[in-house]
């Protein structure tokens, strides 16, 4: 099978295209990079030929409200067009977990957009929402630095590694279209700012984690359990503490 993964030499991407490969898949990375350009449409047509998925894991460069959901809308609209052309049956696109509900900052709405437009296209589709990726927990903390502090609201949060991301993404994309969404996340739940106040403690990190039931999440509060799966979502097994790369992360 033909996979064309939209983002395929970042983070998720680089670690889905190897995971298809083992399992026998022609899987095509496809990225600024590699000359393919979603949000100008350069290189999709050629791509895509004789393509059965296509995966979206790509990111927007910029979280600024106007960027994010230009990107995200822009893109989109491109691939759909382009899969459309290219008879595509099936569209896998990699999102994150809360971005429907209220409170919303300007990269969960982005997202939201980016689903619906997903949605309303002709195209089988199916939507993975993760929740954040280990590989991002330090820039989650300099995101709430103030000074010497980082500031963390005591909300659940429920991490997850960027491999176990890149597994369940894969399963979705070589089976049946779901036309839904499926969510996975880490293995655990925690309070946000224990979660912290252990992470810099073993970082030897000198910053305090103040608790502050205000803190914003990327321009946004959040509520007890914005950032965390329903029930009957898939779960990881690798815990953070167990996590082979949280060192290396860590710096």
């Amino acid at each position: 099978m033909k996979i064309v993964v939209i983002g395929g030499t970042g983070l998720i991407g680089s670690k889905l295209v190897t995971k298809l490969e083992e399992h026998g898949h022609e899987a095509v990375a496809a990225s600024p990079n590699t000359g393919v350009n979603a949000l100008t449409g350069e290189g999709l047509a050629e791509v895509l030929a004789g393509a059965q998925v296509v995966v979206d894991v790509s990111n927007s460069p910029s979280f600024e409200e106007k960027a994010v959901l230009e990107f995200f809308e822009t893109s989109t609209r491109n691939l759909l067009a382009a899969e459309a052309a290219a008879g595509v049956g099936h569209h896998v696109a990699l999102s994150v977990v809360g971005t429907e509900r209220p409170p919303g900052n300007a990269y969960f709405r982005a997202k939201i957009a980016q689903e619906r437009l997903i949605e309303k296209s002709s195209i089988p589709f199916s939507l993975v929402h993760a929740t954040q990726f280990f590989e991002f927990i330090r820039r989650i903390a300099d995101e709430a630095t103030d000074g010497d502090t980082v500031r963390m609201p005591p909300v659940l949060f429920q991490p997850i590694a960027g491999d176990e991301v890149a597994q369940a993404v894969g399963r979705v994309a070589v089976g049946t279209p779901l036309n839904g969404r499926v969510e996975v996340a880490g293995p655990e739940q925690v309070r946000m700012d224990d979660f912290y106040r252990d992470a810099l403690a073993s970082w030897g990190d000198p910053r305090e984690v103040v608790t502050d039931p205000h803190a914003h999440y990327f321009g946004a509060e959040v509520l007890e359990r914005s950032l965390v799966p329903e029930d009957g979502a898939t779960l990881g097994t690798i815990r953070y503490r167990d996590w082979p790369g949280r060192d290396a992360a860590a710096k």
